[in-house]
């Protein structure tokens, strides 16, 4: 099969990678390991050391402006004039973070990762609501392909713009050489805990704080917890986003404060420790488009719950315990039978594992390069 020179968008992951930026990492890394594909990455001018170290291969165009405003410019109108000048041919660009330029000038693909922005516009700033559902809707007339993270944001996609170009669903994948059950050497996870100051057992939510992770409602069952287990703790790992003046309050209230962790942003190499020794790891987000440190727990074998009627349901196809959202009882209640086992939970356990290992981030590739394809009419 010929080779397909794909250009990406990578400009707007940032140096702390969490969601969309993580799939564009994994993506990447993935893409520059096969034979089938000559990767050109566009990205800020102060970013090429990481990604040259994520795809040794590619080509690397540090381009963009690294401030904010400057760079959201240059993704609208210097893009594609500069995979013009580039001395290697794109013959397709992606845009993995919902947003495409102007005049690109050749066939593109677009990712869209959930459509809050329209839904729930309370759940972000407000600046970014006006830019990303300009960028939902020029994505429908922009693109070639449309690329949807979960079937359940490709359904409401379809719903609000009725796209006239195809919309594939591809979802992520999980690196299982990190997140697994196993432990790279023994007493490796043990480092770790003791070097963040974590100590079992804990109730573990990952990924960044920001309203609509009701990070509210899990500070509220664990004070119920924390009651009934002297020992436990709560353990939030993730850099602050914004809208955390709730989450603040609901913890400085809490009976438990004292036994509630931030750790802020944690290194990609110690979270699969975080994860494999939690005792439960919570995630009781209201909407996520994939819900990626769902599938990482059942890849760990650790029991999670989750909220019903969501892509992390979905996902998890039977193996995590679901709640109905925002509901602090519910929610305390199924960390507590999930904490303390027995015959249903290992059920459980057995069934994530088995879910996981259905996702990996080479299937992920393999099938954008597919759309890829179809965008160039190959």
């Amino acid at each position: 099969m010929s080779v397909l020179a794909v250009g990406i968008d990578v400009a707007a992951v940032p140096a702390e990678v969490v969601g969309a930026g993580q799939y564009t990492v994994e993506l990447v890394r993935s893409l520059g390991g096969r034979g089938d594909v000559a990767l050109t990455l566009l990205c800020r001018r102060d970013d090429a050391v990481r990604w040259r170290s994520v795809a040794p291969s590619a080509s690397v165009l540090a381009r963009a402006p690294a401030r904010r405003v400057p760079r959201l410019v240059w993704e609208e109108v210097g893009l594609a004039a500069e995979t013009r000048r580039s001395g290697r041919s794109v013959e397709v660009l992606h845009g993995p973070h919902y947003s495409l330029p102007a005049f690109p000038g050749r066939p593109c693909v677009v990712t869209v990762h959930d459509l809050t922005f329209v839904d729930h516009p309370e759940w972000h700033e407000r600046s970014k609501v006006a830019y990303f559902r300009r960028a939902l809707r020029l994505a429908a007339r922009r693109a070639r392909v449309v690329v949807c993270v979960s079937e359940r944001t490709a359904e409401r996609y379809r719903e609000l713009f009725a796209p006239r170009v195809p919309v594939r669903v591809i979802p992520h994948g999980v690196d299982h050489h990190r997140f697994s059950p196993l432990e790279p050497h023994r007493g490796a996870d043990a480092e770790v805990l003791d070097r963040l100051g974590v100590r079992p057992p804990y109730v573990l939510h990952t990924g960044t704080i920001q309203p609509r992770k009701d990070l509210v409602s899990l500070v509220a069952a664990f004070d119920g917890l924390a009651e009934l287990d002297g020992e436990l703790s709560l353990v939030l790992a993730g850099g602050r986003g914004w809208g955390t003046e709730r989450l603040d309050g609901a913890i400085s209230r809490s009976r438990s404060r004292g036994r509630i962790r931030l750790l802020g942003h944690v290194a990609d190499s110690d979270v699969p420790a975080l994860v494999r020794r939690a005792a439960v790891v919570a995630y009781p987000s209201l909407e996520e488009g994939f819900g990626l440190p769902a599938l990482e727990a059942l890849a760990c074998g650790t029991p999670l719950v989750t909220t019903e009627g969501t892509a992390m349901a979905d996902v998890a196809g039977g193996a995590a315990a679901l709640v109905p959202p925002s509901d602090p009882g519910a929610l305390a209640a199924a960390i507590d039978g999930a904490r303390r086992g027995g015959r249903e939970v290992e059920d459980r356990r057995g069934a994530g594992l088995a879910v996981a290992s259905r996702f990996t981030w080479d299937e992920c590739a393999a099938r954008h390069v597919d759309a890829y394809r179809a965008a160039a009419g190959r």
